[in-house]
């Protein structure tokens, strides 16, 4: 990669909401009910979603009745979800490195949006930032990859067709990251990125909470927020405050 941070680059193409396209928005949406009934958050609660993307679980949560302002980096995707603002719904540029203006009821980090950086300094730094970004009492709920089981059945190759555009998919763990290569041709020309998340395991990722000054209240294994099985769970999700 030519640039220092990977996810500046891919996460502002149109090739990689292409790639994601087919994400499952019922699941989502599943996850967004389940997890604000079981926290039992009342509508006055300002949630932030970081990083929002273009904004499919902050427009949901805010459809539930949420105050909700959602934080991404790339500028492409926050200029789409804007369009969906409303006054109780906003939408801003933000690096998760930098401190926050406001405070906030509840902070979700979804879909496994962390874990970019090379140095757990820089994770910290992103952690810190939450728990002061935070009112007190307030809840951070954390949603990542189960490393453990991608570990188990780790997919090396596959070739995935969007849109007409072959995506070659490599993936591989290594150095304490799990690396997805992609490859494609779009547009006549050759396009390459690599995808890079570090391996937190549950325990890695308590260690991190805990060295902020979170304590871990909940983990969950899945969107239905059934108990969590390092071999089997699809998701590791965490509550902490």
């Amino acid at each position: 990669m030519k640039t220092k941070d990977w996810f500046t680059d891919w996460f502002n193409t149109p090739y990689y909401h292409i790639l994601y396209k087919e994400r499952n928005d019922a699941d989502a949406q599943l996850f967004m009910k389940n997890i604000t009934t079981f926290l039992a958050l009342p509508k006055t609660t300002h949630i932030l979603d970081l990083p929002c993307g273009k904004g499919r679980h902050s427009v949901f949560l805010n459809s539930l009745g949420y105050q909700v302002t959602g934080g991404d980096l790339a500028e492409n995707s926050i200029k789409t979800a804007k369009k969906f603002e409303n006054d109780s719904l906003k939408f801003t540029v933000h690096d998760m490195r930098e401190t926050f203006k406001n405070k906030y009821d509840a902070v979700f980090n979804l879909f496994t949006s962390f874990g970019y950086f090379k140095e757990d300094k820089e994770d910290l730094l992103i952690l810190t930032n939450i728990k002061e970004g935070l009112k007190n009492g307030g809840y951070f709920v954390f949603d990542f990859l189960n490393a453990d089981k991608v570990k188990l059945n780790l997919v090396k190759e596959e070739v995935k067709v969007v849109d007409g555009i072959t995506f070659h998919i490599k993936r591989e763990i290594k150095d304490g990251f799990i690396f997805k290569h992609i490859s494609f041709f779009a547009d006549n020309k050759q396009h390459a990125f690599t995808e890079r998340v570090k391996y937190l395991d549950l325990k890695k990722m308590t260690s991190f909470l805990q060295e902020v000054g979170f304590t871990v209240t909940n983990v969950f294994g899945n969107y239905r927020l059934e108990n969590y099985d390092s071999q089997t769970s699809d998701r590791l999700i965490l509550v902490a405050k």
